[in-house]
């Protein structure tokens, strides 16, 4: 689980919040005491290189796909406690939010 500790630390480090006045992605999710939602969303890994319908050759298997989002989860709580909710795994989950700003970071090693 070692890219996902370093993920974690990376994501409660981001500067991505906005600080005092017009100071634009000043703020850590430490910083802020802000909490987590984790949602499961196998579909961002289709690939659409080819063809017109997304392949998911490259995903993991069900099980392991589905071990790792509980031990990614369960990291989480453990270096966030009480600030972490999460989906589950395989679910048809109706999420509502509010995307509040202009940008799109994916973190990747």
């Amino acid at each position: 689980m070692a890219q996902g500790c370093w993920i974690i630390g990376k994501i409660l480090k981001l500067r991505i919040f906005d600080g005092e006045g017009n100071s634009f992605m000043e703020r850590s999710l430490e910083e802020i005491q802000g909490d987590v939602l984790l949602v499961s969303q196998f579909t961002l890994y289709g690939d659409l290189r080819k063809g017109t319908r997304p392949s998911f050759s490259h995903a993991a298997p069900s099980l392991e796909a589905s071990d790792l989002y509980e031990k990614f989860v369960q990291g989480f709580r453990d270096r966030w406690p009480g600030r972490v909710q999460a989906g589950r795994f395989g679910a048809d989950m109706q999420v509502s939010l509010v995307n509040d700003g202009p940008v799109t970071l994916i973190l990747d090693k």
